[in-house]
């Protein structure tokens, strides 16, 4: 086991992008962002770019790729601006496509409105071939617009059920050892039932109730349940007849029922501490987990509610600039930043899930016989945002300009059932709102 990922303490939610994404939903027309492209340029001169500033260790590995991509050539410089994780997205939708720079960092949900709203640049025809094709397929779904690729990632993430071995063992709970064979929501079920008559209070499952339900973590945690049962966010346009179906309002039923099983994690060391066998969260956890249980943890898949086991994926991608007068220097720079040796380092640093073949083969953590292999195998079985069946995993949150209101309609849905409201009406108001919403706005059809 490497060391890199142990040293990193995921305390927030820095590889998920979990920003306010509330004050992109009224953001611009989409006027004419369809037809943007970035001028080719010289290939040659200084270019900007933008990144947020999150935690530390990630921090330092991107100003030691700059610093290397400078070195390693003299034809382009890279001038990086780090900006205050908090500030990062507002600032971005702030900015006059203009004052933009050459490259930028953007969460990945994001994407969508940013095309819409003319800020970003198609870059296939400015990075490499190879940059491209080595891309994961989940992260390529995740940063693709009408058949163009506006983001491509350095890392992705990974959801699933941490477990601690030893209790299950002793509620004499089998488990699942990989997607094929994930428990069904019922057995889930009756694995709770049974882990609570072997513990003291009666509460053995976290689901990271400490980020808040009503936040990016609810909808990047929890629509998984409603792909899962068959439903989707958003199909063909439309929350009504998907988000709302009777067989998402099942599923939502069963998930208000667990509740009682729930351990509110208020410090975020439930699992931790011994004090649950289960822990509903995403790969961040992994080092803390790792150190706490040692061989007596195992990640499993989260749970089939009848369309297959489902993850969420996604998170923080690189993309050009609309109006950037140098494409060529810039996608120099992504191929640059996106080989195996920065994607390594960065992935070293924050734990997260490599978002190229090459580096995710070479991983420790993630590659075939590594700890978090399940993760891997997952983003390995993407489902993109709107083709999702029973034989994929992975699904994209919604790409589109409105997903602003979708997560925000959808997450207060869940936080209200969870607290025990209605989950039809609840669902059926979310539908609603986000209908109005996109009818209001034409669909968020980008030109």
């Amino acid at each position: 086991m490497t060391n890199g990922p142990r040293r990193s303490r995921r305390t927030g939610l820095t590889a998920l992008a979990l920003l306010p994404l509330a004050a992109l939903a009224a953001c611009g027309s989409g006027g004419g962002a369809g037809d943007t492209s970035a001028e080719e340029g010289s290939g040659k001169g200084t270019i900007s770019v933008w990144a947020h500033q999150g935690q530390a260790s990630e921090t330092a590995a991107l100003q030691n790729a700059v610093k290397n991509f400078n070195s390693s050539q003299s034809d382009v410089k890279a001038e990086l601006k780090l900006i205050p994780e908090n500030d990062y997205t507002k600032t971005i939708t702030a900015t006059d496509p203009s004052e933009l720079p050459d490259v930028l960092e953007f969460d990945g949900p994001t994407m969508a409105n940013f095309v819409y709203n003319g800020k970003l640049a198609p870059l296939d025809d400015h990075v490499s071939a190879r940059t491209l094709g080595n891309a994961t397929d989940a992260v390529k779904a995740q940063g693709e617009v009408d058949g163009k690729h506006y983001g491509l990632g350095m890392f992705d993430s990974g959801l699933g059920l941490y477990a601690n071995k030893k209790l299950l063992d002793t509620a004499g709970v089998t488990y699942p050892k990989g997607v094929e064979d994930a428990w069904t929501a019922e057995e889930f079920g009756k694995a709770l039932k049974a882990l609570r008559a072997e513990d003291s209070d009666g509460k053995v499952l976290d689901i990271s109730e400490q980020y808040g339900l009503a936040t990016e973590w609810g909808t990047y945690g929890y629509s998984p349940i409603v792909w899962s049962a068959g439903g989707a966010l958003l199909k063909d346009g439309k929350a009504q007849g998907a988000l709302d179906s009777p067989e998402v309002v099942s599923a939502m039923k069963t998930f208000q029922s667990w509740k009682t099983y729930v351990d509110p994690n208020t410090d975020g060391n439930a699992f931790a501490k011994g004090k649950v066998a289960l822990s509903w969260v995403g790969h961040w956890m992994y080092p803390a987990y790792d150190e706490a249980l040692g061989d007596e943890l195992v990640v499993l898949p989260l749970p089939d509610f009848g369309n297959g086991p489902k993850t969420g994926q996604g998170s923080w991608a690189w993309g050009i600039g609309a109006d950037s007068k140098n494409g060529k220097a810039a996608g120099a720079f992504l191929d640059y930043l996106l080989n195996d040796t920065n994607v390594g380092a960065m992935t070293k640093a924050n734990g997260a899930v490599p978002a190229t073949r090459t580096a995710l083969a070479k991983s420790e953590l993630y590659r075939e016989g590594g700890p978090l292999q399940l993760f891997a195998d997952q983003l390995a079985r993407p489902c993109g945002a709107s083709d999702i069946n029973d034989s994929c995993v992975a699904v994209t949150r919604p790409v589109t300009a409105g997903y602003p209101t979708i997560t925000a309609k959808f997450h207060t849905a869940l936080n209200a059932i969870y607290g025990g409201a209605d989950p039809q009406e609840a669902l059926r108001k979310a539908a609603r709102a986000i209908d109005r919403d996109f009818t209001d706005n034409a669909g968020y059809e980008i030109p």
